[in-house]
């Protein structure tokens, strides 16, 4: 779908959309949604530091939004979250 090579684009490529495949080499949603444990590992250089702590947020509390894709997740009955301690970064109001 074009607002996932967005989306993957802005987290991935540093916004440079066509460089993203048009197709998954990876496991697709039905196969993650089947799965018994959902780990999504934050490495810190895939998203900024606010953009990691929304996902996480949104999935932890339940709240999907397709806007945000990754939050779908949040009604998979088991998601664990990875941080990588350094990645993290700060968020500034």
């Amino acid at each position: 779908h074009p607002l996932t090579l967005i989306q993957n684009a802005r987290t991935s490529e540093g916004g440079m959309v066509q460089n993203i495949p048009s197709q998954a080499v990876t496991v697709g949603p039905l196969e993650t949604w089947k799965a018994e444990k959902v780990s999504i590992w934050h490495p810190g250089y895939h998203d900024n530091p606010f953009g990691m702590r929304l996902t996480t947020f949104m999935i932890a509390k339940k709240i999907t939004d397709t806007s945000v894709p990754m939050s779908l997740l949040a009604d998979h009955p088991n998601v664990q979250f990875n941080f990588l301690r350094s990645g993290i970064g700060t968020c500034v109001l």
